[in-house]
């Protein structure tokens, strides 16, 4: 079924991909989004090439009102259609007077997603109406939605637990909105306790009986609502909702991103606009920046270590064939194989790692060998490389070129750290090195810490030698501390993330101190930084 207010293009109505970010995947914890947020969000969403962008619940709050407002005049959607979500009307009255009806009508959205109630308990006991007054409620505003040119889907809230406890009602609701007009009808594992094969069951079941077409609404409370969305495909149902990165309440819903990806490669359905799939990757990042949560580094497809490989085996193979150890080619959804260096490290990682980074090995065995034995030498005093392919790419040209990379020697270093009687902290670094033949002695104070002073430190010694270090920003900084290995001992692996506007690149330092760590992996992100930017070392 079509509307006059229907305009937005499609792929195909056959099989619907429905995100609903910003509205299911907007209650997760830690997520609060700006009505500008939802925005952008909802751009990026139009990009990939979702059918239906569930904007939130117009009426319910002044941000999701607002949105709506906002972004029939600020969006030109080229692939998704705008979708407004809210209840069936009140018991007891009826559509056409329900002012939360019209609130979705005044949304200007083509689209309306009707939550509906299909547990007979849940109709008694949180409704306070009968079983008959719910089947009219979901009968009136179905029909009374369609009457003013509405598209509509009905979302069964608590489905799988209300056909357990009584089927032939949930089964009931469902035949009711799909009569009254509804163009799909949406079984939702609202507590997400369901597992594949009693989803398939079960779908396929309420298709034989009702005739209606179906969708699925997974929650992962038992980490299965990706492999419940396409258990779901797999009986006949052609419309999946999804969020973004699996975004939800509690631990989330469906992830949009594996299960597009499932469609489209393994099933072979043509769910997104052409060359849409390869922008997956950035996508899921874009939207985790902008939700201001880390990306999840082993996210299935997306992951920055969805395609790493550690393990020497898998280099060899991989070496010769990469499908021996990759289920798709990353490149289908923009991402990219990774070669991890670590003491599992064999010669054919080294030397994928060394053709990853632009350093010819030159098929040089004996080059390699020292290099796989320097990684597992220095693995065991605490270094890892996997995080740290500027600190590697460092190690690996020296092997191959015969010296280190000197932009700069130490003398001595030192840092002063002041606990004042007004609870106040001063950090002061003092570092002595050489540069282009000259000594500098260099002062300096961090307002965040003993390694922000030894960083402005190190900075302000250097950079009327090498300008481009203005431009360096320390963006990230992690510590470990390893396991103890004389008596109380113990080592500290700092790992440094750094940016000059254009990129990032990150070292790695072990120390017996969080201080000796860091000021190695400083060492490393400055020589590193002045390679990247071409400035040749002073003989």
């Amino acid at each position: 079924m079509t509307t006059e207010t229907d305009e937005s293009p499609r792929l195909d109505d056959s099989f619907h991909v429905f995100d609903t970010t910003l509205r299911d995947g907007a209650q997760r914890e830690g997520i609060n989004l700006t009505v500008a947020d939802k925005l952008t969000i909802a751009r990026h969403l139009d990009d990939f090439g979702v059918g239906f962008i569930e904007g939130g619940w117009p009426g319910a709050n002044p941000r999701d009102t607002e949105f709506f407002a906002r972004a029939q005049q600020e969006i030109s959607f080229k692939n998704a259609q705008l979708v407004a979500f809210g209840a069936t009307r009140r018991a007891g009255g009826n559509a056409a007077d329900d002012p939360q009806v019209k609130a979705l009508l005044d949304s200007g959205a083509p689209v309306i997603t009707l939550v509906a109630k299909s547990h007979d308990r849940h109709v008694e006991l949180a409704l306070r109406t009968t079983l008959d007054e719910n089947l009219e409620m979901v009968r009136d505003t179905v029909s009374y939605l369609r009457s003013q040119g509405r598209r509509v889907f009905v979302d069964c809230e608590h489905f799988f637990d209300g056909y357990k406890a009584n089927p032939q009602y949930a089964k009931d609701v469902v035949r009711t909105a799909y009569e009254a007009g509804a163009d799909v009808v949406i079984l939702c594992d609202t507590n997400g306790g369901m597992l594949p094969a009693q989803v398939q069951a079960v779908v396929a079941t309420v298709i034989a009986d009702t005739g209606a077409r179906l969708g699925i609404h997974a929650q992962d409370d038992t980490g299965c609502a990706v492999a419940n969305t396409l258990a779901a495909v797999d009986a006949g149902a052609t419309h999946v909702q999804c969020t973004a990165n699996g975004y939800g309440e509690r631990v989330g819903n469906a992830n949009l991103f594996p299960v597009v990806a499932a469609l489209e490669l393994k099933y072979g359905k043509k769910v997104l606009p052409d060359g849409a799939l390869r922008e997956m990757t950035r996508i899921s990042h874009a939207i985790a920046e902008v939700v201001n949560l880390t990306p999840s580094t082993h996210q299935p497809y997306v992951g920055v270590s969805a395609f790493a490989h550690k393990a020497g085996l898998h280099a060899s193979a991989i070496k010769v064939d990469p499908d021996l150890y990759q289920h798709i080619d990353p490149e289908l959804v923009g991402n990219t194989m990774r070669m991890l260096v670590s003491d599992m490290a064999g010669r054919a990682s080294i030397e994928l790692k060394g053709k990853e980074l632009g350093v010819d090995l030159g098929g040089d065995r004996e080059l390699v060998g020292r290099v796989v034995e320097r990684v597992k030498e220095r693995e065991l005093k605490g270094y890892t490389y996997e995080a740290a392919d500027a600190s590697f790419e460092l190690l690996l040209r020296e092997e191959v070129e015969g010296r280190a990379r000197r932009y700069f020697r130490t003398e001595s270093w030192r840092v002063i750290v002041e606990d004042r009687p007004d609870g106040l902290h001063a950090n002061e670094a003092t570092v002595k090195i050489w540069a282009k033949g000259q000594r500098i002695v260099a002062t300096a104070e961090g307002n965040d810490g003993p390694v922000n002073a030894l960083d402005q430190a190190l900075l302000t010694s250097l950079e009327r030698f090498y300008p481009q270090l203005a431009k360096f920003e320390l963006v990230d900084y992690k510590v470990r501390i390893l396991e103890g290995r004389h008596g109380t001992g113990s080592a500290t692996r700092v790992l440094i993330t750094t940016s000059d506007g254009n990129g990032e690149w990150s070292t790695v330092g072990v120390g017996e101190n969080i201080l000796v760590a860091s000021w190695q992996a400083l060492e490393d992100a400055y020589t590193y930084g002045l390679l990247r930017a071409g400035v040749e070392p002073p003989e």
